[in-house]
């Protein structure tokens, strides 16, 4: 799984092994979290596999100073890994570590990767309501809860899933929505403007001869209304 997110993210740019740490942690550690332990091992196993290659600027040594790079190898890895179907797709930070990588995917392949994980949680949503309707007797009012908060979070899951699936069924993926509203502000960005006009009277200004014109001038050099 690590290969994969470190691959992912190379393949959007190289990166210093401390950012790369920050990029896993905010990217996708709401749901996985990754030591620096972890992280360089893998990274020196990546480098000697040849996915990833490592520049190390003015002949720096230090872990923190080395720029980390994907090659063509790790590139053909990476879609291999998106791509295969040996996912476990009743492992949630399996599903979620793909889906983060999901614009990578061919469409098949992401509505497959969907309609799996919906059917897990449909299949565990039947059993979880039948568990809880058979042991509710036996149960305290704290397990029950426990169990309807797994139930509706299933619940949830499933709706989401549907969503997801609907929007792909129907051509509206995130890419496309995303490439539609960057189309419309260019239209608007490029819009020519109307010209001012040369004789409009500025804002505030009265533009009528026959208005009353209180403090100016009269013809005859006296204040009006005197």
């Amino acid at each position: 799984m690590l290969e994969l997110a470190v691959l992912g993210l190379l393949k959007e740019k190289s990166m210093h092994g401390y950012e790369l740490k920050k990029r896993l942690d905010e990217q996708l550690g709401h749901f996985w979290r990754i030591s620096y332990g972890s992280l360089y091992p893998s990274l020196k196993r990546q480098a000697a596999d040849g996915t990833i290659e490592i520049s190390s600027p003015q002949g720096e040594t230090s872990r923190r100073k080395n720029v980390y790079h994907i090659t063509p190898k790790g590139e053909a890895a990476f879609t291999d890994m998106l791509e295969s179907g040996g996912v476990n797709i009743a492992d949630r930070d399996q599903f979620m570590l793909r889906f983060a990588f999901s614009r990578y995917m061919k469409p098949e392949t992401r509505k497959r990767l969907l309609e799996g994980r919906r059917g897990y949680l449909q299949e565990r949503l039947l059993a979880m309501s039948a568990s809880l309707k058979r042991m509710r007797d036996r149960m305290d009012e704290y397990s029950q809860e426990l169990m309807q908060y797994g139930l509706n979070e299933t619940e949830h899951d499933i709706r989401w899933l549907t969503d997801m699936l609907a929007a792909e069924e129907s051509g509206r993926g995130t890419a496309k929505k995303k490439k539609k509203s960057s189309a419309a502000r260019e239209r608007v960005a490029t819009r020519p403007r109307r010209p001012r006009s040369a004789n409009r009277t500025p804002k505030g200004l009265v533009d009528n001869p026959t208005a009353p014109r209180t403090g100016l001038p009269s013809a005859q050099g006296k204040p009006a209304g005197l």
